[in-house]
């Protein structure tokens, strides 16, 4: 399988366990796949991993507790102490990550714009 079909492919995954959260739409922003909930941005995925936003010190506990929790780097770039990375090979797994994807989303609904 190429890896444009691949990465279609894994979108799809993707879609299908953020889209149903209700209030969460998909779209593009600087070639990053991006979910959003009231019009910010919770989580976007990025090579073989969804990053998502969450409180700065559930973010430092997930990546010592979990390894396949890293911190966010979209593109090599630098993120904020409250975006880390879910790393998983195959995108249906994501399933398992339901709880985290409640708390992000929670989490950036209730945070304040800059």
């Amino acid at each position: 399988m190429n890896t444009c079909i691949q990465q279609t492919s894994r979108k799809a995954q993707i879609d299908a366990v953020l889209l149903k959260f209700p209030g969460v739409s998909a779209r593009k922003i600087s070639d990053l796949d991006a979910y959003f909930v009231n019009d910010k941005m919770f989580a976007c995925i990025s090579g073989n991993g969804v990053g998502l936003r969450v409180p700065a010190s559930f973010a430092t506990e997930l990546q010592f507790s979990r390894s396949n929790v890293v911190p966010f780097q979209p593109k090599g770039m630098a993120s904020t102490r409250e975006w880390i990375q879910i790393d998983r090979a195959d995108a249906a797994d994501y399933e398992h990550d339901l709880e985290l994807f409640r708390a992000s989303l929670e989490f950036v609904k209730g945070a304040r714009t800059r």
